[in-house]
Order: structure tokens, then C-alpha cells, then sequence
């Protein structure tokens, strides 16, 4: 029985796209992977520097620089194009639509030529809307593409909800869903500390847990990425670590449940449109959709940050 090669393409390779290169080889998730970059001496350095890492690295992986024809026989294809926001102009991520979209034309058409059949992992912002595009544009099976959206803002609520409580983060679940950005919301009644709900924490413990600015510990998690950005230009390890886990729950087909932006039908009441929100990750991309119970208060927010997508996703049509 000959072994399958877990080979991955990488569309850009910049300081997101060669942090996830570390990750996937640092944690044995692949053993080839690809990088295509319009600046193709980047690409290159890129692979040859990380390819040089891996003498020293438990597993072993191949890393090169390659073209559109390199993703026939890929597993896994992670676009990773476009800029970041400009915080010195004041730009959310969504205010880089009209940037992104010309850039995600040519990927598309590319994408679409190379004979590629497996799971696209978008990361390019604005998140859900361009994972949307993509998919609309390729036709591709929803269930196997998806992006990495609020996978990285739950680590960064849960990092905030650790420091407000004083409880290690890995014991806390907790979720922000809808956009990755600034409409993204937090379901406070969906959040359990050691397995325990923090709406009854907060009945039983009220001079502690009772006392907690909930807005505030939400706000931290979603302003976490412009701190970053406005200290160092740039988001790396957290993104590249969340691309892993996404990656590894694929291809060592775990049924994790991550919550990533996946097209909703009929899910939350919504429609035609991609937000974050849990699902079942297994080998075959999106295996389910995980439906929370959420508030009537807490609907009416993810109802706000889907129509958010909503009509960026129109605009980008007729970019």
C-alpha cells in the first residue's frame, strides 16, 4: 500500500504565510509543502530558509518554491494573500476589501486552472467575506473550504477571560463567532470555566466572578490583534498556530470542533453567508455545524455581524 504525501500549498509568503510553514513543519503536519509568491526570490529565501530549519526539527519535511501546477496533487491549499490593514489610516480588515479582491481574482483563476481538488483554507482578510468570494467564484464544495476567521479571536477571549478570572485558559471554553473583526460577538451563555457555566459562576459567586465587565474582557480579545499590529507591524504566531490546529484536526481527521467560518444554510437563522461559528473538522473539511442555543440577545448580535458580511460580500462582487 503506497502512503499518502500530506503536501500543502501556501499562496503568499509573508510573515503569516512563512509562520504557518514553521508550524506545520514544527509539528509534523506535512511533509511537503509549497510556497507560490508573485515575488518568486521571496518564495524561495522563504523555502530555503525553512527547509534549513528542519535539520533540526523531529520531523521531516520538504519546503520549496513552486507554481500553480504544484497544487494538482496537494492535499490542502492555504491563500494567505493580500495586505494587512493600514491602523495608520485607521483601515479594519474589512476596509481592505478593495485591495484584497484584485489580488483574489488572479488566485481564483489560478486556483481554478491547476487541477486542484482539496480542502482550501483562506485566511486572507477580510476573513469571511473572502473566504465567501473564493468559494462563490470557484464553485467549490462548501464543505471543503473554509477559514481560519475567529479561530485565533477565541484564543485571544480566552487569553482575556484567564487574566480577568485567574484560571489557566486551557480550562476555559469559550467562543467569538460571527466576523473576524470589529463586528465579531461573544456568547457569554455558551462560556463554561472547569466545565461549568459562567452564567451560574457569576449567580453563585457574585464578589467574584458576579463582579466581571464581561464588554470589557470581550473587548480585550477583539482589540488583541491591533495591539499586535500596532506594536510590530504584524500578526505571526498566533495566526500561524491557529492554521496548525485547523490543519491538524483535518488531516489526522480528529472531528475537532474549531470555530472557523463555514457557509451557513439554514444554521443560526442564516443564509448564504460565511461566519464563524463551531464545526466538525475531519479530513473531509467541514463535517458539521455545531448550533449553540444562544440568547435572543446574543442572536440579535450575530444576526448584526452576518449582515455585516452580508453586504461586503455584494460589494466585492461588483469589485
Amino acid at each position: 500500500m503506497e502512503l499518502q504525501n500530506r503536501k500543502i500549498v501556501i499562496l503568499g509568503a509573508g510573515h503569516v504565510g512563512s509562520h504557518a510553514g514553521y508550524s506545520l513543519i514544527a509539528q509534523g503536519l506535512a511533509e511537503e509543502i509549497v510556497y507560490i509568491d508573485i515575488d518568486q526570490r521571496k518564495a524561495e529565501a522563504q523555502a530555503l530558509d525553512l527547509f534549513d530549519a528542519t535539520n533540526y526539527l523531529p520531523s521531516r519535511a520538504k519546503v520549496r518554491a513552486g507554481t500553480y501546477a504544484d497544487a494538482k496533487d496537494a492535499q490542502l491549499l492555504i491563500v494567505a494573500v493580500g495586505p494587512l490593514p493600514d491602523m495608520s489610516k485607521g483601515q479594519t480588515r474589512m476596509d481592505t476589501l478593495h485591495q484584497t479582491i484584485p489580488i483574489l481574482k488572479d488566485v481564483v483563476e489560478s486556483i481554478r486552472t491547476s487541477g486542484f481538488s482539496g480542502i482550501i483554507l483562506s485566511i486572507s482578510n477580510p476573513a469571511d467575506v473572502m473566504v465567501h468570494y473564493i468559494q462563490s467564484q470557484l464553485n467549490w464544495p462548501s464543505r471543503k473550504i473554509l477559514s481560519t476567521s475567529t479561530t485565533l479571536d477565541s484564543a485571544r477571549l480566552r487569553r482575556a477571560i484567564a487574566e480577568a478570572t485567574g484560571v489557566d485558559q486551557k480550562s476555559i471554553s469559550a467562543y467569538a463567532l460571527g466576523e473576524h473583526g470589529e463586528s465579531q460577538m461573544v456568547p457569554w451563555s455558551a462560556v463554561t470555566i472547569g466545565g461549568k457555566s459562567l452564567t451560574k459562576l457569576r449567580a453563585e459567586r457574585p464578589d467574584t466572578y458576579g463582579k466581571l465587565d464581561l464588554q470589557a474582557i470581550a473587548n480585550r480579545g477583539k482589540e488583541a490583534g491591533w495591539t499586535i499590529l500596532g506594536g510590530k507591524g504584524s500578526t505571526e504566531f498566533g495566526i500561524a498556530s491557529s492554521i496548525a490546529q485547523v490543519v491538524r484536526a483535518i488531516f489526522h481527521d480528529e472531528n475537532r470542533i474549531l470555530p472557523v467560518s463555514v457557509l451557513l444554510d439554514g444554521q443560526y437563522g442564516q443564509h448564504d453567508v460565511y461566519a464563524s461559528v463551531p464545526a466538525v473538522l475531519n479530513r473531509n473539511g467541514v463535517e458539521d455545524i455545531i448550533e449553540l442555543n444562544l440568547t435572543p440577545e446574543e442572536q440579535a448580535q450575530f444576526d448584526r455581524s452576518c449582515q455585516t458580511m452580508k453586504e461586503n460580500y455584494q460589494l466585492a462582487l461588483t469589485l
